[in-house]
């Protein structure tokens, strides 16, 4: 059993881009470039400002610069592979190239959703408990946080690689996507398959779910805290504090949902890519647009570093 147990396909074949006609092919392309270059132009100068500026060291920004690189190393597990693809005329993934593509892209995933509802937590403590907000948001919890964050993500990464090393894959070595996905390489494997099924329904559903309503949680409470404010101008100015947060949250989930029953459609494999599309490259480009332009700190930091590094030339 043993031998047989090894998986007789050595690599796969990324037909995301390669199923468009030649002028798309090149339209994606492009559009992938600058979406990745924006994407990592966007968060890194995210994280310039925040470490540059004494006054941006507090819990809300230190999560933000968490959520930058989390959203850089993102699409840096997808994209690049994408594109050097397009460029040498290949679609060739190894195996172990594909399951390691899988671990980095589900720690990555794990990772924004945490990042997010610990984000909610922050402005909950900073709106329901402001003047104990110090006391409770200390530096040690925010490391521990962001620390267990990483722990559980790649724990629970991990579990699903080792279940899915052992499965022989036959004959079939087609993935119709841009990216090694689990689903996609669960239909391809001739072992069963139910074990990893069953995990990615409960115990990964779990890990989506939780963090998702530990967000509605903070934000019922935020919404009450903000209704009993006696001035409507403060409350609107409390609440103004999660605008950008909130962007993200519905940016976020809303292209999870939205994937999910794309993906229980038949037929659907050109909105799967356009969904994975929309949650891997498109999310990660736009969160440091809506936090730099919903917030004026970040802005004029923003300012500063870049006229810092490009003086106008008088």
């Amino acid at each position: 059993m043993s031998s047989t147990n090894q998986s007789s396909v050595s690599e796969f074949l990324l037909l995301g881009l390669s199923r468009q006609p030649q002028q798309q092919q090149q339209l994606l392309f492009l559009l992938f470039l600058t979406m990745y270059l924006a994407t990592v132009l966007g968060n890194l100068l995210i994280i310039l400002a925040i470490s540059t500026d004494s006054h941006l060291h507090t819990p809300m920004y230190f999560f933000l610069s968490n959520l930058s690189f989390v959203d850089v190393c993102f699409s840096s597990t997808t994209v690049p592979k994408v594109l050097v693809n397009h460029i040498l005329g290949s679609q060739v993934i190894t195996f172990s190239g594909c399951l390691t593509q899988l671990y980095f892209f589900c720690v990555f995933a794990d990772m924004d959703n945490f990042l997010l509802a610990v984000m909610a937590y922050d402005r909950f403590v900073a709106i329901c408990h402001p003047l104990q907000y110090t006391t409770k948001m200390t530096h040690q919890l925010c490391a521990l946080l962001v620390m267990g964050s990483w722990v559980v993500a790649n724990l629970n990464c991990l579990l699903h690689i080792l279940l899915m090393a052992p499965l022989s894959f036959c004959a079939d070595n087609i993935i119709p996507h841009f990216f090694c996905d689990a689903t996609p390489l669960l239909k391809l494997s001739c072992s069963d398959t139910h074990l990893n099924e069953l995990m990615i329904l409960t115990e990964g559903a779990v890990i989506i779910v939780t963090p998702f309503v530990c967000i509605l949680i903070s934000y019922i409470h935020i919404t009450c805290a903000v209704l009993r404010v006696s001035s409507p101008r403060g409350g609107w100015k409390a609440f103004s504090t999660c605008g950008s947060h909130l962007a993200v949250v519905c940016l976020f989930y809303g292209t999870i949902i939205a994937e999910y029953f794309s993906s229980s459609s038949p037929h659907s494999a050109g909105r799967d890519m356009a969904g994975a599309m929309m949650y891997t490259v498109v999310t990660p480009m736009l969160n440091p647009f809506i936090y730099s332009l919903r917030n004026r700190d970040i802005k004029g930091i923003l300012r500063k570093v870049l006229i810092l590094r490009f003086p106008s030339k008088q």
